[in-house]
């Protein structure tokens, strides 16, 4: 076929190379999903206070803004997956960009596209091939997640619904990613641009599910988000609209390949800027490059941050609306704590951020190796700068991004709870809650430079580890799990503040575990070839 030269090559070829991290990562949403639908029915076990926790669902802008709509409170599943079909929609589509940048303009940068170039093989291939690793993904995650919600008793149609509402999500942003590595000229630039279409969409749908009735609501159907929650699982289950999610995915992708056929290898779309005559004395220092390097990604993670903080601040006092029975308050206490339901709510929450944030941190040590395989780092080696010096660079952005995103996070939300209150105190009190997510958050970036200095073609073990610790630390209590297996999580050894008990133990185990790391990282770098 005509443009299809290599194509299942390549497609085996990105299936192989990232099958550890699609693997994971599939397994850690579908796994979610089943713990959450089979918690909802603990947490409310009868039809009228289902029907009470939708409608205070409904009642609260922060809500809806956050995660979008309960279309059917009557139904278990629709209240189940609301949060899941929001934010889980979001992690879905960037595992989705990560793929395609990775396997397209990421290889492209790296030169590895240019050798493959060479064969027999039609240039339209690498992103086609990309594509089509998305496709692959995208359905099986929509099958085991589908089996996975039947398992736990919802039904069957609505399951189905859920399933193909999370594989349109990432069909969707597959295919922006695939523009954007047209795009730009870097897979820095291309994945920062898709995560910025992410941004947007999700604001779109935010402002459209939080307006009054008279108010601008149609902005959700430009939002691939708002497509997938508009479907309504276990809520009427409307399949027209995964025409539009499938017709747009279509179109996108189907523009990207034929960008890729027009443009010459190595270029993008907009051609980069040149820089001025001479560099600020600032990047005379591996640190201040590093900074430079990424500072336009750490803003968007800041602003992102502070958006959580004050919306998780803001919900702190309307938590108990939801719980409002024995067995939903100790679920949550379990969760978060025992000292308190606000307490719990809150240390929940911030230590989901915890998360989150380590996932900055290994994005961020990630720079390494892509300035590595691109041969960047050679230029920048062959002068005084020794090589721990360079990566300590990126390490130290690394890790002072995830405190400060803790911290702002911590001081959204406090500053959100004090004025709620009316209690300067909790401001402190709920910042010293998200410091202490610090820690656990360093020990995957540690986990990040050792397999970068050690092993450096497993250097996606960072997102791996970061999956099973999801699922070990934060889902062990709900699963069952012998306390042994959910220890082997960071995450289970930080004080669940506020309202807990601080055990600087715990804290300065975590750190000196993380500074390990990475030592025996730099250490391996030092003694290993660079490529």
């Amino acid at each position: 076929m005509i443009g299809m030269a290599g194509v299942g090559v390549m497609t085996r070829l990105a299936i192989r190379r990232s099958r550890l991290l699609i693997g994971s990562w599939i397994a850690a949403f579908v796994v979610i999903a089943a713990v959450s639908a089979d918690a909802t029915v603990g947490l409310y076990p009868s039809l009228r206070s289902q029907i009470a926790a939708g409608d205070t669902f409904n009642r609260s802008q922060a809500l809806l803004a956050l995660y979008g709509r309960v279309y059917d409170p009557r139904s278990v599943g629709s209240l189940a997956l609301v949060k899941l079909s929001g934010l889980g929609s979001v992690f879905v589509a960037m595992l989705a960009v990560v793929l395609v940048v990775r396997h397209t303009r990421a290889d492209e940068e790296a030169g590895r596209l240019e050798l493959v170039g060479a064969t027999a093989t039609d240039r339209r291939a690498p992103v086609t091939a990309a594509l089509a690793l998305v496709v692959a993904t995208n359905v099986v995650l929509g099958i085991l997640t589908t089996a996975a919600l039947v398992a736990t008793g919802l039904p069957v149609g609505g399951s189905i619904a859920f399933g193909l509402s999370w594989a349109g999500v990432g069909l969707v942003f597959g295919a922006v990613a695939a523009v954007t590595a047209q795009i730009a000229t870097s897979a820095r630039t291309a994945t920062a641009q898709a995560a910025g279409v992410l941004g947007v969409v999700y604001a779109l749908r935010a402002v459209g599910d939080a307006v009054g009735a008279g108010g601008p609501r149609w902005l959700t159907w430009l939002s691939p988000i708002g497509w997938a929650q508009q479907i309504r699982p276990y809520a009427g289950n409307r399949w027209w609209v995964l025409v539009v999610t499938l017709g747009a995915a279509l179109v996108i992708g189907g523009g990207a390949v034929a960008i890729a056929a027009r443009r010459d290898l190595g270029t993008g779309l907009l051609a980069a800027r040149p820089g001025p005559p001479r560099g600020a004395v600032r990047l005379g220092s591996p640190l201040g490059l590093a900074w430079r390097l990424q500072r336009t990604a750490f803003a968007g993670w800041a602003v992102a941050f502070l958006f959580l903080g004050v919306l998780v601040g803001g919900l702190a006092a309307s938590v108990g609306d939801f719980v409002n029975n024995p067995t939903a308050r100790e679920i949550f206490r379990e969760l978060g704590g025992r000292h308190g339901l606000t307490d719990a709510f809150l240390a929940f929450e911030l230590a989901f951020a915890g998360i989150i944030a380590s996932a900055y941190g290994i994005q961020a040590v990630m720079r390494l190796p892509a300035e590595e395989s691109s041969g960047r780092a050679e230029p920048v080696l062959a002068t005084a700068v020794g090589r721990i010096r360079w990566a300590l660079g990126h390490v130290v952005v690394a890790a002072g991004g995830v405190t400060a995103l803790m911290l702002l996070v911590g001081v959204g939300a406090g500053i959100t709870r004090a004025v709620a209150v009316g209690r300067a105190g909790e401001a402190g009190r709920v910042i010293a809650a998200a410091l202490v997510q610090i820690p656990a958050a360093w020990v995957l970036v540690g986990i990040m430079v050792a397999a970068f200095g050690l092993v450096p073609r497993f250097v996606v073990t960072g997102w791996i580890a970061l999956a099973a610790f999801v699922l070990l630390g934060e889902l062990g209590p709900l699963l069952g799990l012998d306390q042994w297996a959910m220890d082997l999580s960071p995450f289970a050894h930080v004080p669940k503040l506020p309202g807990g008990a601080f055990t600087a133990g715990s804290v300065a185990a975590l750190t000196a575990i993380a500074a390990v790391l990475a030592v025996a990282g730099l250490t391996g770098l030092r003694r290993r070839d660079i490529m």
